[in-house]
């Protein structure tokens, strides 16, 4: 019975933090699973991509991958270039990692951009397992893609309304996280550096080729200050 409230517990803490995933999983998997309806796959393609790739920006690439000539090197570049964040999110989650068992393994598996952004930013409730409470934003959010992506495959040949614009509610809601973890903490110097960086690659490489630039110049960035931002963090937080 304890360990069950401990789940439950878990449980609990976890699916407030991903309702607004959840009504953005939903639109965007539907709007995954009719693209791959009208692009001629039946509906359990979506339905196990959305189980197996879990990688939204690379299962929406993979239909015309799908439909041109088979090219692994392609592929695995393509995936890589696209999803290439991922690596600094795995750096940033080595210590909230620490002590979660075997747990690791799905969440490393089922990392995406927003169960890192809730796992990262959350503040877990001492008397919930903080293992159980991540495994389960990224269960969850696993779960709602998976839901709206065979929704969108099963009855996307019924739906005619215009889908153009769903997407922004992701950028919506990494604008609200970002903003919360702005008012959050007191130095904002890592979040203007990124700020900075990202702009100044964006000019420099355009919108299509500016996410590795970004990622690389940041990482360099923060190594290079991670001593002097190190310390100016610990100043500012409070004296117990």
């Amino acid at each position: 019975m304890k360990t069950q409230n401990k789940y439950i517990k878990a449980l609990k803490a976890a699916f407030p933090a991903t309702i607004p995933i959840l009504t953005g999983f939903l639109f965007l998997g539907m709007t995954y699973g009719i693209y791959m309806n009208v692009s001629g796959f039946p509906f359990w393609y979506p339905m196990i991509m959305s189980v197996v790739i879990f990688a939204g920006s690379v299962e929406f690439v993979t239909v015309n991958m799908l439909l041109g000539a088979f090219n692994p090197i392609q592929a695995f570049t393509m995936a890589l270039m696209i999803n290439a964040r991922h690596l600094f999110y795995g750096i940033s989650m080595l210590d909230r990692f620490k002590g979660v068992g075997l747990k690791k393994i799905y969440l490393i598996y089922g990392m995406c951009d927003e169960s890192f952004s809730i796992n990262y930013t959350a503040n877990i409730p001492e008397d919930v397992d903080k293992g159980l409470f991540m495994t389960f934003v990224t269960l969850l959010n696993h779960i709602y893609w998976f839901t709206g992506s065979t929704l969108g495959g099963i009855f996307g040949s019924y739906i005619n309304f215009s889908t153009e614009g769903l997407d922004f509610v992701m950028t919506a809601m990494f604008v609200v996280i970002f903003l919360e973890q702005w008012l959050k903490d007191k130095n904002h110097t890592p979040a203007l550096l990124g700020l900075g960086l990202s702009l100044i690659c964006l000019i420099a490489f355009g919108a299509d080729n500016f996410v590795i630039p970004s990622m690389i110049a940041i990482l360099a960035v923060l190594t290079f200050m991670r001593s002097p931002l190190s310390a100016k963090i610990e100043n500012t937080q409070p004296n117990e």
